[in-house]
């Protein structure tokens, strides 16, 4: 079992930059694929980034990618989610997720998720 717990979020003028941070239990986190996905009001969840355990792999979304980067310290049981260039459209709850499966952009694929940390861009 793992247990995921978001922090970092908050609000934030258009252009400005936030890192998210996702706090994890349970002693396999080295070997987990780590990600995030973000669902906005009225919006289908949707997947932003992915990083395999050994962090040679990384899948970013089209509309974040250039922006923002997703890095892992496995010594700390943490996942980071660097956001760049912030725009209203960034706008939503941002979930940490985490598998003992490959790295993949889909929803279905992660088998734990974190509560939520609200990202609100004001332009």
């Amino acid at each position: 079992q793992v247990q995921l717990v978001e922090s970092g979020g908050g609000l934030v003028q258009a252009g400005g930059s936030l890192r998210l941070s996702c706090a994890a239990s349970g002693r396999t986190f080295s070997t987990y694929t780590m990600g995030w996905f973000r669902q906005a009001p009225g919006r289908e969840r949707e997947f932003v980034a992915a990083i395999s355990w050994n962090r040679i792999t990384k899948y970013y979304a089209d509309s974040v990618t250039g922006r923002f980067t997703i890095s892992r310290d496995n010594a700390k049981s943490t996942v980071y989610l660097q956001m760049n260039g912030l725009n209203a459209d960034d706008t939503a709850v941002y979930y940490c997720v985490a598998s003992n499966q490959g790295v993949t952009r889909t929803a279905r694929g992660y088998d734990y998720w974190g509560q939520g940390t609200q990202v609100t861009v004001s332009s």
